[in-house]
């Protein structure tokens, strides 16, 4: 059964001491210090997870990595044509729609990535989960972070897409590595929390793509955020994406930073954090038992 443990090393008993072995005990240890050391003491064992969940991702298809390039577009394209011609949205400035659009649009695919491969990430590594053990965390951690490799990609076509248009980068670009992190911080609090849920209640699993699918709409991916009347904004920044997509057209495009939607972004991402880390290592104990 699987927990928050400490492993401690001791000697054996009296009957085999001559053999000079070891006991080893593993019990409940469910400080952050200590789960901080575990991750970084068994760091390879999550880099392979990693790169086994990239190469699962892509196994027997033809185009390969390609798919990171063609959805983003294809969306793209869609919205375009719909939001931006037909709707005739608006941004927040004198921004081609596409170039908008395409801003907001790559940072939330690597949220609704990582939410999610890593909400299913414990029921699909179950046979590994009740044979050996391991950080836990690591699983959805995987997850994530095999999810970076596409919004990498994503970052080299949006590149392409900002050399097509002439539009240059401005000084705020320094920021991007930072909106990076946030993203995968915010992502990371609330995979933790949803897969562990959907371990112990299996109706998660036809809940998340709805609620993936309600996020974008409830996400600036398509419009801009002063559509908004400003007595709703602070709702509207609940969703910690709120403000990291409007960071990330800050950081792209040169538009004027909104301070405290990106305040509002890290405060909402830290509370998801830790709630979704206490409640993983409370029912880890649970999950060999009913993954």
């Amino acid at each position: 059964m699987s927990t928050g443990h400490s492993i401690r090393s001791g000697p054996a008993t009296a009957a085999n001491a001559d053999q000079q072995s070891t006991l080893v005990i593993i019990d409940s240890n469910n400080s952050l210090t200590h789960l901080l050391g575990e991750f970084i003491s068994r760091r390879e064992l999550l880099y392979f997870l990693i790169w086994r969940d990239i190469k699962i991702r892509y196994k027997q298809t033809v185009l390969g990595a390609l798919w990171a390039v063609l959805v983003p577009l294809l969306q793209t394209f869609l919205f375009t044509v719909i939001f931006g011609r037909f709707a005739k949205m608006q941004t927040d400035g004198n921004y081609n729609y596409t170039v908008f659009v395409l801003a907001g649009l790559i940072p939330w695919t690597l949220f609704s990535q990582a939410l999610t491969l890593g909400s299913q990430s414990l029921i699909n590594q179950q046979h590994l989960m009740t044979k050996v053990y391991f950080p836990r965390l690591y699983v959805p951690t995987a997850a994530v972070g095999g999810c970076l490799i596409d919004f990498l990609i994503g970052l080299l076509l949006y590149a392409a897409v900002l050399v097509y248009f002439h539009i240059p980068p401005t000084w705020a670009i320094a920021w991007l590595p930072a909106l990076v992190v946030l993203t995968v911080f915010a992502s990371l609090g609330i995979v933790y929390l949803m897969a562990a849920l959907t371990v112990s209640y299996r109706d998660f699993k036809y809940v998340i793509p709805f609620a993936v699918q309600a996020g974008m709409y409830a996400s600036p991916v398509v419009y801009a955020v002063n559509i908004v009347p400003a007595k709703y904004r602070l709702i509207l920044g609940l969703n910690p994406m709120t403000g990291i997509i409007d960071g990330y057209r800050s950081a792209v495009l040169g538009k004027p930073w909104d301070v405290s939607l990106i305040v509002e972004s890290v405060c909402v991402s830290i509370v998801f954090f830790l709630i979704g880390v206490v409640y993983f290592r409370m029912a880890e104990q649970r999950f060999a038992d009913i993954a």
